[in-house]
């Protein structure tokens, strides 16, 4: 019984101990961005999808909410933070649909299994990142207003970059599966 019970605790610090570091490395990936205007292009959405297909999607999602609790109690978490803003206010702004949308492009990306051919991999991922800028259009035609050029402004500078990830994702999906081995 006592070794369940070590089990148990060494298995719960070993996932926060996850979790804190994938914050951490999602901060990082936020402040390794291309400014455009009014939504940045970063590695965000690289490490989302990689914490969803390496951790399943407790731990991704328990990451990424995480993150943003941080960027919303005011901590520089966010890509233009501090220099746009901090907190609520900033979380609110224009790239808030996008953030949102991390959250359900990890718990999608983590059903892509270890057998899935990589037309299929290729085809979880390009749907998991989609609700990111389906859910960023969303909120960024809501604040700016749809008579703007949603799509030009918050969509179309975006694509080839995310290709170019979601393809480089695709081809080593099958061995970043093998971190959920060790959670």
């Amino acid at each position: 019984m006592e070794l369940i019970k070590q089990n148990t605790q060494n298995q719960l610090v070993k996932s926060l101990l996850i979790i804190f570091i994938g914050s951490i490395i999602l901060t990082i990936s936020a402040k390794i961005k291309i400014p455009f205007y009014p939504v940045p292009m970063t590695m965000q959405t690289f490490i989302v999808l990689f914490l969803g297909i390496s951790f399943g999607y407790k731990i991704a999602l328990a990451t990424v909410s995480l993150y943003l609790l941080e960027g919303i109690l005011g901590l520089p978490v966010f890509s233009n933070s501090p220099e746009r803003g901090i907190g609520l206010a900033y979380f609110t702004g224009p790239t808030m649909g996008y953030l949102i949308g991390f959250l359900s492009a990890c718990f999608l990306a983590s059903f892509i299994k270890n057998d899935d051919n990589y037309f299929l991999i290729f085809f979880k991922l390009i749907f998991s990142v989609s609700t990111i800028y389906i859910l960023g259009i969303l909120w960024l035609g809501t604040l700016i207003g749809w008579d703007k050029p949603i799509l030009k402004l918050g969509v179309l500078p975006f694509l080839v970059a995310e290709i170019f990830k979601i393809c480089l994702l695709t081809l080593i999906a099958k061995k970043i599966i093998k971190f959920r081995k060790f959670i």
